[in-house]
């Protein structure tokens, strides 16, 4: 019992770690690992790390870098089984069995085809002591966006949205309004920091000339790829949008073309200046998300509006929703919500209420059947 409580206290701190880089990573998931070392007085963290921003390197060998000789004979923490085959990096099993650990706590098997256990294997095949599922549920809930891409080929979707107390997302013609408080829209800024793409439809895109970045001093440049669906490429190349897409990703989603020169035109427009064009049936978010995840991308939040958001929750393609409910009115010229908390779809699950201010966030997720 007291081996077990211990794992759980270092595994909550790898946890903790893998969190740092969230939808930095680029294609690889965001991994922690703590090494520990007691040398009878008890245990110690003697390194530590996450995955580096772009993927590598691997938490592991960075934190067996910061422990140096103190590694061998150590306890290795990893929130994800240390990866078997080679690619740009070595093995981080490898690195794990040279550098001498005695022990290997892992919280998710790896389901990637390249590892799905060979790296567990490698370990016990060294001699290492290997113990898994520690912190499991925790562990899948941090890794959430990659093993829904690795098991169903599509990002983890969330969908977001901030409902007025009589229902309404907007006001027809009056672009973007704020319904929600500053702590509220601080709350979003970090959810973009961690996300690794953020959707809209083209008219969101038009009516509020969003520029979906990161605006956290500090974290911008942890603003994710911006999506558009925009059937017609109608996106303005005067758009925040367009006119940021040099400094951070802009892709527009649209549908065949018509062949008509205006078309070409927009296109040819678009792309010089740095939106990249993707013909994706706009209609088919499933295509979409398939494409997303060839990218790499494991985490995708769709921000509006209200079309968007009710075509990804027809399409059963919602897994979470932030539910925003903020204390204003916007009365009968107001843009009505696709939900609202007594109007939640079936197969979302309430899962905890935070306050913001005046604002209350409700978080559903979607209970898939194993």
């Amino acid at each position: 019992m007291a081996d077990r409580i211990e794992d759980e206290r270092f595994m909550t701190e790898a946890l903790r770690i893998a969190h740092r880089n969230l939808g930095a990573t680029g294609s690889n998931p965001s991994v922690g690992c703590v090494i520990v070392r007691d040398d009878g007085d008890g245990p110690k963290i003697v390194g530590s790390a996450v995955t580096a921003s772009g993927g590598r390197p691997h938490a592991e060998t960075q934190a067996l870098a910061v422990a140096g000789a103190l590694a061998r004979g150590a306890t290795a923490y990893v929130t994800l089984e240390p990866c078997s085959h080679h690619g740009k990096t070595p093995p981080c099993a490898d690195a794990l069995i040279a550098a001498g650990v005695a022990r290997v706590v892992v919280a998710v098997t790896d389901p990637d085809e390249r590892v799905a256990g060979r790296g567990l294997e490698m370990l016990r095949d060294a001699g290492i002591e290997v113990v898994t599922g520690v912190l499991a549920e925790e562990g899948e809930r941090e890794l959430e966006g990659y093993l829904m891409r690795k098991h169903n080929n599509r990002p983890y979707v969330t969908l977001k949205l901030a409902v007025s107390a009589d229902g309404m997302i907007g006001i027809k013609g009056q672009g973007q309004v704020r319904i929600t408080g500053a702590s509220a829209r601080d709350h979003v800024q970090r959810l973009r920091a961690e996300t690794d793409a953020i959707l809209v439809g083209i008219g969101t895109a038009i009516a509020d000339d969003p520029e979906l970045t990161v605006r956290i001093p500090g974290l911008e440049h942890r603003s994710p790829l911006r999506i558009v669906i925009d059937g017609d490429l109608d996106l303005p190349v005067s758009s925040k949008l367009v006119q940021t897409a040099h400094a951070v990703p802009v892709l527009v989603v649209t549908g065949q073309e018509d062949g008509s020169i205006s078309f070409a035109e927009r296109r040819q427009a678009l792309e010089a200046a740095g939106v990249e064009v993707v013909v994706c049936d706009p209609a088919v978010p499933a295509d979409l998300l398939g494409a997303l995840a060839t990218r790499g991308i494991s985490s995708l939040l769709v921000e509006g509006g209200a079309r968007t958001a009710q075509q990804f929750l027809n399409e059963g393609l919602v897994d979470r929703i932030l539910l925003f409910t903020a204390p204003v009115t916007l009365g009968d010229q107001g843009v009505p919500s696709p939900l609202e908390r007594n109007l939640i779809p079936v197969g979302f699950v309430h899962r905890r209420s935070d306050t913001f201010g005046d604002d209350l966030l409700d978080t559903y997720e979607y209970e898939r059947t194993p």
